[in-house]
């Protein structure tokens, strides 16, 4: 699994002109899935994102978590961080169907719900417009096969 880790102050969904999601202060989780993920890179990952420390102290060190920070979660699937960039036109033959990678989300966010975080997410396979005021910035790249 692959996630792009921004902290935000803000961070929204939009779908169809509807805006379907959105939290203040937290991180935007963009999330790809590749097609030998397993439950455990999704467990494996949802530990790592929580536990990230990149909020600021009263010192202006980036020493507090999401918990102490007292931020949530938007996520957001992202086939795309698997692209195969060899050529112009990028192939996706990595990353998860969606018969793997639906459960494999879902497992994330249930994860990350259960170390106490609100999480809000777009739709899967959806054209979705994501909106986020990037806090920093600060943006952190996770994969879970480094």
């Amino acid at each position: 699994m692959r996630a792009v880790v921004t902290r935000v102050t803000s961070a929204s969904v939009e779908i169809n002109g509807e805006i379907t999601a959105q939290i203040e202060k937290g991180f935007l989780v963009l999330l790809g899935i590749h097609r030998d993920d397993t439950a455990q890179a999704a467990v494996k990952l949802a530990d790592r994102v929580c536990g990230l420390r990149v909020f600021e102290d009263d010192r202006g060190k980036m020493n507090l978590n999401l918990a102490a920070a007292g931020g949530s979660i938007l996520c957001v699937s992202q086939f795309t961080l698997f692209a195969d960039t060899r050529s112009r036109r990028p192939g996706f033959t990595e990353a998860a169907r969606p018969e793997i990678a639906v459960p494999l989300y879902e497992l994330f966010m249930d994860e990350c719900r259960k170390r106490g975080f609100e999480v809000r997410h777009g739709q899967f396979g959806a054209d979705m417009k994501v909106a986020s005021v990037n806090d920093g910035p600060v943006t952190v790249l996770f994969d879970t096969n480094q």
